[in-house]
């Protein structure tokens, strides 16, 4: 696996600066939607900050479908997500990876964090921790439970978290205080979000991370295990999370903004505005390509929001 050493990370300690921009050739970001349903004007939001922060570093983007929870995922969604992205002018680097193809990595990446004794095997169900703030740590000797179905956890030692957000500052957790040992592999076999995203992103060389600020407590986690498996840490950056009316997040589930590629030119004009950015009324006449150009040159991450007290209005 490579992996970006941006940072630098003790035992149970990780900082990482805040850059101010890495050289030419050097940057590597992505996209990594969750096939469950279209992507709306939230996920837009993000995909475009990470693309217009790879783009004008001139660096490379990537597109990764996580499918992992096949349970989860909505068919036909994994190809309109591509297409939409196709649609709103986006070009990323080399092939779609797709998670599924990919068990054999994580796979390696357990094997290798059980064989140093840095994994047990967990019985609780959600059922029986749902009254508790964090994993008590219940299973740590053995199993409590005999015969039934088990989840492969992470020993989450005393120590605290902390890292430069490019874009909310300083970020710091006691990771077991505050959520104890995190599951690697879950019950039903399904390796978690948190093993595939550090694999996935060590494994192709990402250097940089933009996405939304509902994934900032779960950098520390991921942070931990990169440490563990010996990785380098990415740079983190968390953009603000579109709300709805009620304050809660514009979700594909719920009201959500509809991406209609008729309109590909003012909606992405629209999240330029949204990301700090002031495009020139000129530009409602253009092409997205030269939208895309214009936004690249004039791209600042400082200039980021850090919260958006705006709300979408039906």
């Amino acid at each position: 696996m490579s992996a970006a050493k941006s940072s630098t990370a003790t035992a149970t300690t990780a900082t990482a600066d805040r850059p101010q921009g890495p050289p030419s050739g050097a940057y590597v970001g992505r996209f990594a939607p969750t096939p469950s349903g279209a992507l709306h004007l939230g996920s837009l939001y993000a995909a475009v900050a990470s693309y217009l922060d790879a783009r004008a570093h001139r660096g490379r983007w990537l597109l990764r479908i996580e499918d992992l929870d096949r349970p989860r995922e909505v068919a036909g969604s994994a190809a309109g997500i591509v297409r939409t992205l196709q649609e709103f002018g986006f070009q990323w680097d080399g092939e779609v990876v797709r998670q599924r193809d990919r068990s054999e990595l994580y796979a390696a990446a357990l094997n290798s964090l059980q064989a140093r004794g840095l994994t047990f095997e967990c019985s609780c169900s959600r059922l029986q921790l749902e009254d508790e703030s964090r994993y008590p740590g219940t299973c740590r000797g053995q199993p409590h439970a005999a015969g039934v179905p088990t989840a492969t956890r992470l020993r989450v030692e005393a120590g605290r978290i902390q890292f430069g957000d490019r874009i909310q500052g300083a970020y710091r957790q006691d990771l077991n205080g505050a959520v104890g040992d995190v599951i690697l592999k879950r019950r039903d076999q399904i390796y978690a979000y948190l093993l595939a995203v550090v694999v996935d992103d060590a494994e192709q060389g990402v250097t940089h991370v933009v996405r939304g600020a509902d994934l900032l407590d779960n950098t520390p986690r991921q942070i931990y295990l990169q440490q563990c498996l010996g990785l380098g840490l990415p740079q983190y950056a968390h953009v603000p999370v579109l709300t709805e009316p009620d304050d809660a997040k514009l979700a594909k589930s719920r009201r959500s903004v509809h991406l209609d590629a008729q309109r590909a030119l003012p909606q992405l004009l629209s999240v330029f505005s949204l990301l700090g950015l002031a495009p020139p009324s000129s530009l409602k006449g253009s092409t997205v390509a030269d939208a895309w150009d214009w936004a690249i040159a004039h791209w600042d991450i400082q200039r980021v929001p850090k919260r958006l007290n705006m709300r979408l209005v039906d």
